[in-house]
C-alpha cells in the first residue's frame, strides 16, 4: 500500500512539473507567476519524496534544488509586491 501511495505522489509530481512547463511554453503563465512557482514547488516536493524512498539521492537533490529555486522565486516576488504596496 505504501508503494502505491508513493508511486501516486511521484506521478502527481510529474504532472505538476509538466503542466507548469507546458503552460509556461504556451505563454499561459509567466516564469514569475505564483501558479508556475507553486507547481514547481509542489512537483519538486512530490518527486523528492519518491526519490528518497527509492534511495535515488542524485534525483532527490536535483528535485530539492528545483523546489528551492521555486521557493526563492516565489518569496522574492511576494517580498517585492509587499514593498511596492508600502510605497
Amino acid at each position: 500500500m505504501k508503494q502505491i501511495i508513493l508511486s501516486g505522489i511521484g506521478w502527481l509530481g510529474v504532472a505538476f512539473c509538466t503542466v507548469g512547463y507546458l503552460l509556461l511554453s504556451m505563454k499561459v503563465l509567466t516564469a514569475e507567476s505564483r501558479i508556475f512557482q507553486l507547481l514547481n514547488i509542489l512537483g519538486g516536493l512530490c518527486l523528492v519524496a519518491t526519490a528518497v524512498d527509492s534511495d535515488d539521492m542524485p534525483n532527490a537533490v536535483a528535485n530539492l534544488l528545483w523546489m528551492f529555486i521555486g521557493v526563492y522565486a516565489l518569496g522574492r516576488r511576494l517580498l517585492t509586491q509587499s514593498l511596492v504596496r508600502k510605497d
